[in-house]
């Protein structure tokens, strides 16, 4: 027997042994409870995403999914805990458009490479949202007021310093003929402080989306003003879109999906990619989206390693444009 037959039996062995522990390891999976880490605060929208997925999926995993959210460093703490896990699926975590975002900014060496990327479950529009108690009742009347007044008049708050709602917000000035700065930014761990310093007074307008201020609008402390989306959104329909009330040529949609450690084994990413599917298309999820207004779009597998990639150049160019790369 040659030299080459060895070692083309030598690899075939150590392909069949690898194949068998994948199988294994998928057969047994999980054995044990989950963490999803969320990489922002409680009581937002992805806090909210986060739970209502992972009760959905330990009931087809058999085991706990406990979510934990770990904040700080605009994103940046949280996404850090999910790429430097142990790759053996009992780390995941829900990531945001953020990943796209942080490294232009020279916030991280992060980037979306760094993860096995499991599934996209949900998109938002961005939305304007003022205090009940504010002066400016449309967003006519407020971008008009904004654009009049000196740079730092008014104030604004959505999340931390560069997310994806402060670039909704940049983007926003600029297109209104302004510097991306105009509007001051109040950095917060994510929409539901925010929402809460803006009715306290702290700040004059929350980006966000929509659907995350549903509590406050309906127990009538907040007003939705504009959708950033390409349409109204329809548990809005009598609110307007940007373009629509102002002129102003700016949309932006933010992303949530669910990101594992690079380098699991392909059974156990084969069993969780399936069991995310099922969780995303299962009754449960599907009503708790619908009920509050949130986007629920699945797209798995290379579909949503291409769409993240996409995500990643237009935000480069974006916040380069916006003056917030660096």
């Amino acid at each position: 027997m040659n030299v080459v037959s060895k070692k083309s039996i030598a690899a075939g062995i150590v392909a069949a042994v690898s194949l068998a522990s994948s199988a294994v390891q998928a057969a047994d999976y999980p054995e044990r409870p989950i963490q999803m880490v969320v990489p922002w605060g409680a009581g937002g929208g992805t806090d909210a995403v986060a739970r209502i997925l992972a009760s959905v999926l330990q009931e087809d995993l058999g085991q706990p999914v406990n979510v934990v959210n770990r904040t700080g460093g605009s994103g940046v703490v949280g996404h850090s805990a999910i790429s430097t896990a142990e790759p053996d699926g009992y780390t995941i975590g829900l990531a945001t458009v953020e990943i796209t975002m942080m490294h232009w900014q020279g916030l991280t060496d992060l980037t979306f490479d760094d993860y096995d990327i499991i599934g996209i479950v949900n998109q938002d529009a961005a939305g304007v949202m003022v205090s009940s108690e504010s002066e400016y009742q449309d967003i006519k009347a407020l971008n008009e007021a904004i654009t009049a007044s000196p740079a730092g008049t008014f104030s604004a708050s959505g999340t931390a310093q560069g997310g994806i709602w402060h670039v909704a917000q940049a983007g926003w000035a600029v297109a209104a003929g302004k510097g991306a700065d105009h509007v001051k930014w109040v950095p917060s761990e994510g929409s539901a402080s925010a929402i809460t310093d803006m009715v306290a007074g702290g700040v004059d307008i929350v980006t966000a989306s929509l659907p995350e201020g549903r509590t406050m609008i309906e127990a009538g402390r907040i007003v939705p003003i504009a959708t950033m989306g390409t349409e109204r959104h329809p548990l809005y329909p009598e609110v307007p879109t940007l373009k629509e009330a102002t002129g102003a040529d700016w949309t932006l949609v933010a992303w949530r999906g669910v990101f594992a450690p690079k380098g699991l084994p392909d059974g156990v990413r084969s069993k969780l990619e399936a069991a995310v599917e099922k969780a995303f298309e299962s009754k449960g999820y599907q009503e708790f989206m619908q009920s509050r207004g949130l986007g629920a779009v699945w797209l798995g597998g290379e579909n949503a390693r291409d769409f993240v990639a996409q995500s990643d150049a237009t935000f480069g160019e974006v916040l380069k444009a916006a003056g917030l790369a660096k």
